[in-house]
């Protein structure tokens, strides 16, 4: 008797009309979602709302051209085919900036900014090449023009340096973090590569000139000093792990006591190393 009421045809009538309704109202809803889709679609290709012209500032190595090439490629077609990626609104801007950094490791900094709506303001600042890095091993008389990368101050490697005689940049050796064939976008002795300069700068003030740091599988870290010829000067050994500060006092006292004092100025050529790995005790030898 109850399933004969809800099957009665008053109830049937009552459920398709129902159902007629709900049909009616996704169709309506359906069809403003489309319109309102059409109308957005049209007004974000309306030419005020697009960047039509990209400014590029602060590259001073880097070509103009090739930046806006990688830029124009980012902001080339549209978002499922109805909203163009060159609206003011809708541009990728981090995925402009992080593409741009990933493509040049030259970039330190970069600052994309729709500046007036119709034009794309890139603003960046390029590493500077203070020192280079020329790979895992030092070099042997049959292998004396290794390649060599730029690093900043951060011990970034960013870009391939041309072949330089002589001592015109502090030179780098050993792993690379991470450990790559391809050193670009590496760091070099990350976590104290800052203690490192400030070591080297220490030592210039008391007539001490290093051109050559090798960070050793083990970490030792070996430093070579300026030398008249193209082999690599006298070699001072210590821990990277050390403190540079207690370090160089101890050069500093072992140098100004004899016999070394004196040796060190008639005899420097003939001096092979300073080992500075056991704290106050410093071992040297001579040819």
């Amino acid at each position: 008797m109850k399933k004969s009421a809800l099957n009665s045809p008053r109830l049937l009538e009552l459920k398709k009309k129902k159902h007629k309704i709900l049909r009616r109202k996704i169709f309506f809803l359906i069809s403003i979602f489309i319109l309102i889709l059409i109308i957005l679609s049209f007004l974000s290709k309306w030419e005020k709302l697009n960047i039509n012209a990209i400014q590029i500032s602060g590259n001073k190595v880097l070509e103009t051209q090739m930046i806006e090439d990688v830029v124009k490629e980012e902001i080339a077609g549209n978002y499922f085919y109805f909203f163009p990626k060159t609206n003011f609104l809708l541009y990728p801007q981090h995925k402009i900036e992080t593409d741009l950094k990933n493509k040049f490791k030259r970039i330190k900094n970069i600052f994309v900014n729709d500046r007036n709506i119709k034009t794309l303001d890139i603003s960046l600042t390029e590493r500077t090449a203070l020192y280079t890095y020329c790979g895992t091993n030092l070099p042997t008389l049959d292998n004396n023009n290794q390649k060599c990368y730029f690093v900043d101050d951060e011990g970034y490697i960013f870009d391939e340096a041309p072949y330089f005689s002589g001592e015109v940049y502090l030179k780098f050796y050993g792993a690379t973090n991470p450990n790559s064939e391809n050193p670009i976008g590496a760091y070099f002795f990350q976590q104290n590569f800052g203690k490192l300069i400030l070591l080297k700068e220490t030592l210039e003030k008391i007539g001490i000139k290093p051109v050559v740091f090798y960070l050793e599988d083990g970490g030792d870290m070996k430093m070579f000093l300026s030398s008249s010829t193209s082999e690599l000067g006298l070699e001072i050994i210590f821990k990277s792990d050390s403190d540079f500060e207690k370090m160089v006092e101890n050069l500093q006292s072992v140098l100004s006591t004899e016999p070394l004092q004196s040796d060190f100025k008639n005899k420097y050529s003939s001096l092979l190393y300073i080992d500075l790995r056991f704290g106050n005790k410093v071992y040297y030898k001579f040819k």
